[in-house]
């Protein structure tokens, strides 16, 4: 079984309960601390098996291997990365299945987070996320007072789009927001701007 480290809660001692987000469901496991285990971290992509007993009710992970991405080497890119992944755990928690477009929305972005800005990729697969869930707003009114956007609009949290007076945020031009959720591109955003929706993409899917 394959799959992502969304989030690692420690237990007793040196103990972990990790959640991984795999092809189907976001599995949660026990990991218990050992000399001979291999050091797991946030955002590793692993392959692994679950030992379920009658002792508890998760199972153990074992037989962990990290299926490493070249890029897990670089500090900064890895740092973008678990702050990125870790979104999805409170994001998919509560729901008992999943589809696999989760599980290809982050091997999609593992590929690129090497070559490419990262943050300009998380926006990317983020639109694609919100575009997956039936949640992507481009009727450009405004969430707020429900009247046309002009020249200038906000994405707010979950990219709904607001009159820059309505939410007391500086705007960006309407063309560059409208062909980022068409398009699902973030090659025409500034670097304040990617900045900006980066952030902004921290408060939560």
């Amino acid at each position: 079984m394959q799959g992502y480290i969304v989030h690692i809660t420690k237990a007793k001692e040196e103990d972990l309960i990790v959640h991984i987000l795999t092809e189907t469901k976001l599995k949660t496991a026990y990991r218990f601390y050992g000399a001979r285990h291999s050091v797991i971290h946030a955002g590793y992509k692993i392959d692994f098996e679950p030992h379920y007993s009658t002792k508890s009710s998760l199972p153990q992970l074992r037989e962990v291997l990290h299926l490493g991405h070249r890029w897990n080497a670089s500090r900064e890119r890895m740092l973008l990365w678990q702050r990125f992944i870790a979104l999805f755990y409170p994001h998919l928690k509560d729901i008992e299945s999943l589809e696999t477009f989760y599980l290809e929305l982050l091997d999609w972005c593992a590929v690129r987070w090497e070559k490419q800005n990262p943050k300009r990729i998380a926006l990317e697969a983020y639109v694609k996320l919100l575009a997956h869930e039936g949640r992507l707003h481009e009727d450009f009114r405004c969430f707020v007072c429900d009247l046309p956007l002009g020249e200038k609009v906000v994405l707010s949290r979950g990219f709904l789009l607001a009159h820059p007076a309505c939410v007391y945020q500086e705007g960006m031009p309407r063309p560059r927001v409208e062909h980022l959720l068409s398009e699902g591109s973030a090659l025409h955003l500034d670097d304040a701007h990617v900045e900006l929706l980066w952030r902004t993409l921290l408060e939560g899917l």
